[in-house]
């Protein structure tokens, strides 16, 4: 095993690749040679990130809802049909919800983390046979800048990508000494619509929400290409962990010099941002 893993005639299974980051990765893979198993729930989204990756790899597309049990398991099924094999997991979908603990109801908080965490699970306990008949394989789980810090307003997608950290953390312990490698990703702000598609509590009034996505998307700068490039460039340098945006790297240095009052310094910041 060379010290750079070679993704080229190798093949990515990428969950939530209809557009944004998903998109970008997939875009950056096929860009180096490499096989592409795209799903997501948006099937027009997928048909264009096909065309958009398409330059002569093998590319599938696969209708999936990761929080369906049942159908994350049959998926490997699926992608076998139409690839060889599976060197690169990408747990990439996600949803955001926004408002404080109890603004966010039990049904919105189990919807949210049976995405963003469960998917997460499943699709590894799914794809883990696969990816051990590899001779080099990466699992990478997308977490966030807010798996890193837990700011006010975001305790449900916080816990979710805290949850995605541990867990990536944990098997990459477990791992260690086999041919899988796991890459936890966190970015930053980058341009996508996360905040506009945002689920919304529904007992807040529809200005305050429509104040919270338009502060959220001013975040949100970093181009998703820049992204793609950055995490594949990760993968093939087998980082255990990425981080995306200038953002994200400043934040976790905050983070790691201050781990209970970096929220006070941030905000003292954020008017200068």
């Amino acid at each position: 095993m060379t010290n750079m893993m070679k993704v080229q005639g190798r093949t990515a299974v990428i969950t939530g690749a209809a557009s944004g980051i998903g998109r970008a990765i997939a875009i950056s893979l096929a860009r180096r040679g490499c096989n592409l198993a795209l799903a997501d729930l948006n099937e027009a989204g997928l048909e264009e990130t096909a065309r958009l990756a398409g330059n002569g790899v093998r590319i599938s597309r696969h209708r999936l809802d990761v929080s369906d049990r049942a159908a994350v398991a049959a998926f490997p099924d699926s992608v076998r049909a139409a690839h060889p094999g599976v060197d690169i997991l990408v747990n990439n979908a996600g949803v955001a919800i926004g408002g404080t603990f109890e603004q966010v109801g039990e049904a919105d908080f189990e919807w949210l983390f049976e995405i963003n965490f469960w998917g997460v699970v499943r699709m590894t306990r799914a794809f883990l046979p696969l990816l051990r008949a590899s001779d080099d394989a990466r699992l990478v789980n997308l977490s966030s800048i807010y798996g890193i810090i837990a700011p006010p307003g975001q305790s449900a997608y916080s816990a979710s990508k805290f949850a995605v950290r541990g867990f990536s953390q944990a098997l990459r312990h477990e791992l260690e000494g086999t041919h899988i490698g796991v890459t936890v990703v966190h970015p930053g702000g980058v341009a996508t619509s996360i905040a506009k598609n945002a689920r919304a509590p529904k007992d807040v009034p529809a200005e305050e929400v429509e104040r919270r996505r338009a502060e959220s998307d001013k975040m949100l700068t970093l181009p998703p290409e820049k992204a793609g490039e950055i995490i594949v460039t990760g993968i093939e340098r087998r980082q255990a962990r990425v981080l995306v945006g200038n953002d994200a790297k400043i934040v976790s240095v905050i983070e790691r010099l201050k781990p209970v009052t970096y929220w006070k310094l941030l905000e003292k910041m954020r008017p200068k941002a």
